[in-house]
């Protein structure tokens, strides 16, 4: 698993290679976020599931734009669909377009994208004992978070490898995180 593939240029988000550079950048992140873990520093871990979960997102919308351009209401909410969500993912449109991916049948997305966000803000917040700012009480409660957020995704990327050009790089990463996660 090579963390420099963090730093390849993405294709442009109109190409199928598009939907393949984001899940990698995904099963990247999320294999940091686990070393993240292990070496105790869960907000940065909790930053990184949220970055990883991001770029499942961009593949799955760009995968899935045809359909999903059939749910929207108007011109102007297509043409933001292909010109906008895909490539940007706003964070403050993650669960919309979540749900939206939930309702053409990526069952339990939209609940896991909840979880992404909650980790987002404990990244910035910390642990609250109070629930005031975070989700989370404690540094414990976020770790399992994270971790139940990341195996998740290494589910969500399996399930791709039929409809997608998967490739040796996509298997050794997602084999390499299942292992981190202890799901080999």
């Amino acid at each position: 698993m090579d963390a420099e593939v963090l730093e390849r240029p993405l294709p442009k988000p109109t190409t199928e290679d598009y939907i393949g550079a984001r899940l990698l950048e995904s099963l990247v992140e999320a294999y940091l976020t686990v070393k993240f873990l292990r070496n105790g520093l869960v907000r940065n871990a909790a930053g990184k599931a949220f970055q990883a979960w991001r770029a499942l997102l961009a593949a799955l919308l760009r995968l899935e734009l045809d359909r999903l351009v059939q749910l929207a209401k108007t011109d102007e909410e297509r043409r933001w669909l292909a010109d906008r969500a895909v490539p940007r993912i706003p964070t403050s449109k993650m669960k919309a377009l979540s749900k939206m991916l939930n309702d053409i049948g990526y069952s339990g997305i939209y609940f896991a994208t909840s979880t992404a966000l909650e980790l987002h803000d404990y990244q910035y917040n910390g642990p609250d004992p109070d629930l005031a700012v975070s989700k989370y009480r404690n540094r414990e409660e976020a770790a399992i978070a994270v971790t139940e957020l990341l195996k998740e995704l290494a589910r969500k990327v399996e399930e791709l490898k039929p409809r997608i050009r998967w490739n040796d790089e996509l298997e050794n990463t997602l084999k390499a995180l299942k292992t981190e996660l202890g799901m080999q």
